[in-house]
């Protein structure tokens, strides 16, 4: 997809690394990207969610939570931890009809992944086609994800049919993540 027609992602991640060179300050910067944030927007809106009996909350995750990636360790730990906070409250607001799900994108082509294979290409010294086509082939779909097919799989959960699905982690991505 031309770099014109990838959408921005919902907020930048937190700078590639290995764990083992994580200090305190990263951690913490994992967590005040990744987890404070929806929790200041959820703590806002519950309220009036459960006052009304009806609420969607739908926090964008990663492929990270399900299969931790290399060299993401900020991400693969903050997004962790929003995934577990997001479970917790899926099943204390289940009964006033709000639904809290997470949905994992794969490898869609988006600026932050066009961002990550850049800076892949530039550790290994190839090119950013080569990132991609390497990729690819890692995806049983052999391709990135439209921000289009992401979208309404976002839409899905946050609509009336969806009433029963909650406290869940889906993955849209391509086949990316092998484990059921």
């Amino acid at each position: 997809m031309p770099a014109a027609a990838r959408s921005s992602s919902t907020a930048p991640g937190p700078r590639p690394g290995a764990a083992a060179t994580l200090g305190a300050d990263d951690l913490a910067a994992a967590f005040d990207i990744l987890l404070r944030p929806h929790h200041a927007l959820v703590s806002t809106v519950l309220p009036g969610m459960r006052e009304r009996r009806w609420g969607r909350v739908l926090a964008i995750g990663s492929s990270g939570v399900a299969a931790p990636l290399p060299n993401l360790a900020m991400s693969n730990t903050g997004r962790a931890a929003l995934a577990g906070y997001l479970k917790t409250l899926a099943a204390e607001v289940a009964l006033d009809c709000v639904t809290v799900n997470l949905l994992l994108p794969g490898r869609i082509a988006t600026d932050r992944v066009a961002e990550l294979d850049a800076a892949a290409a530039k550790r290994r010294g190839v090119t950013v086609t080569d990132i991609e086509i390497e990729s690819r082939k890692t995806i049983p779909a052999r391709r990135y994800g439209d921000p289009d097919e992401f979208g309404a799989a976002a839409a899905f959960l946050c609509s009336a049919p969806a009433s029963y699905i909650t406290g869940v982690a889906l993955r849209c991505d391509g086949g990316l993540i092998r484990s059921l």
